[in-house]
Order: structure tokens, then C-alpha cells, then sequence
């Protein structure tokens, strides 16, 4: 069991940057791969970015160069450095732990989610 919590959310001005971040518990950590979800107003839930256990980063095509997930494995903690913020990722972000597997990323724990308002 993993639990996650994430911070770092709150209101932004277009083309402005934030960081999220993901703190999560217990020894596995390190095992899992993490991954960025995020949920917009009327819009299904879709995947920003996730990252393997041995730290490798994959992004939607519709992030690269905005959006960079990280690691820290020491501090049981996964980030989100998001820049150049337009109202379009106005959204829910969650935090995940999962498994990758052919690249293929499937999460199985979710945190509460932080929210993100990008607005002028």
C-alpha cells in the first residue's frame, strides 16, 4: 500500500510556472513507477507525465518541453515542474504510483489531488 499526498497547487497567471510535488509513504517507494494525472472542468481524467522506478521520464506528446516530471527516491518524493502555464491546464492534478510495463504506464494508488488554476 502506498499512500500519496501532493502540494504545491494554487492560482497562476498565464505563462507563469509551478511546482508540484508528491510525497509518498512507506519503503516501496522506490519500486514504483509515478505518474502526473490531471482533470479538467467536464473533461476525463488524462495522463501529463510519468516517470519509471529506475527514472525514466515519459511525457504526453501535449506536455513535452512545458511539463518535467522528476524523482527524489531519498525524500519518497516525485515532482512536477509545469512552465509556461495557459488556462487550458486549469485542471485537478493527482499524483500515482504505479507499474510501467512496455512503456505502457497503469497506475494503481492515487492521492487527493491538488488543484491548479491558471487565470489572469
Amino acid at each position: 500500500q502506498v499512500q500519496l499526498v501532493e502540494s504545491g497547487g494554487g492560482s497562476v497567471q498565464p505563462g507563469g510556472s509551478l511546482r508540484l510535488s508528491c510525497a509518498g509513504s512507506g519503503s516501496l517507494f522506490r519500486s514504483y513507477s509515478m505518474g502526473w494525472y490531471r482533470q479538467a472542468p467536464g473533461k476525463q481524467r488524462e495522463l501529463v507525465a510519468a516517470i519509471t522506478a529506475a527514472g525514466t521520464p515519459n511525457y504526453v506528446d501535449s506536455m513535452k518541453g512545458r511539463f518535467s516530471i522528476s524523482r527524489d527516491n531519498a525524500k519518497n518524493t516525485v515532482y512536477l515542474q509545469m512552465s509556461s502555464l495557459q488556462a487550458e491546464d486549469t485542471a485537478v492534478y493527482y499524483c500515482t504510483a504505479g507499474r510501467t510495463t512496455f512503456n505502457f504506464y497503469q497506475p494503481a494508488y492515487w492521492g487527493q489531488g491538488t488543484q491548479v488554476a491558471v487565470s489572469s
